[in-house]
């Protein structure tokens, strides 16, 4: 009798230390949550201990915060890491553009106004592409919240854009429909695809960027040629 119970207590020592264990390692999960910000959800990851350094990562286009899952796991055993998608981008709401001004202005509101819902009161910011003029206008607007900045293909100003935001530039300072169809044109799947194997070429073969990269016949990058 003496042996069962002294078997069931090391039992239940085991499964203790086995669920302490677990808790321990929850702060590096990522989280998937949502906030509303003046009636728009905003769609979040967030991983690692709260009361860590936080970094707040801005994705780009056309992405979403969909492309920091590989490095939201290696921050968050020392950061506090939250990722949001844009409205119009990712889960996010994409409110309808005749009540939602999609601007980025605008949206450094949304997503200044999203870090305080948070709780983000002082953070580091990782702005890639299209994230860096929200990060950029969050920062001018409060100096004081931001401990660092990380920025990756981000312009600080319009002369930095290349001759390929021409057509862009002309659908910001005139918004016809004519113009906005000929931007839709290069944010379809085959070109978005297209794009990623030139990308992925690039990181492989930097001398050898501007050699076209063979595809399968469904779009796709050959295995042999950055993967698929």
């Amino acid at each position: 009798m003496l042996g069962l119970f002294r078997r069931a207590a090391l039992a239940f020592v085991a499964l203790w230390l086995i669920s302490a264990a677990g808790f321990a390692a929850q702060p590096h999960r990522t989280y998937y949550r949502t906030i509303t910000v003046d009636g728009v959800k905003i769609f979040y990851r967030e991983a690692g201990d709260p009361k860590a350094p936080a970094v707040l990562l801005l994705h780009g286009l056309p992405s979403s915060s969909h492309m920091f899952r590989d490095l939201i796991p290696l921050l968050s055993d020392r950061y506090h890491v939250v990722a949001p998608d844009f409205p119009g981008f990712g889960f996010s709401d994409a409110p309808d553009r005749a009540q939602f001004e999609y601007s980025f202005e605008n949206l450094s509101k949304v997503i200044g106004r999203f870090t305080e819902l948070a709780g983000l009161d002082r953070y580091a910011m990782y702005v890639f592409d299209y994230g860096a003029p929200i990060g950029f206008r969050m920062a001018l607007a409060h100096p004081e919240r931001i401990t660092a900045i990380v920025s990756q293909n981000g312009n600080a100003y319009e002369e930095g854009l290349s001759p390929n935001f021409d057509r862009i530039k002309k659908a910001w300072a005139e918004p016809t429909e004519a113009n906005r169809t000929a931007l839709r044109a290069g944010l379809t799947p085959a070109r978005l695809r297209s794009r990623r194997c030139r990308a992925r070429r690039r990181a492989a073969s930097p001398r050898r960027s501007s050699v076209p990269v063979p595809r399968s016949g469904d779009g796709r990058c050959r295995s042999s040629d950055g993967g698929r």
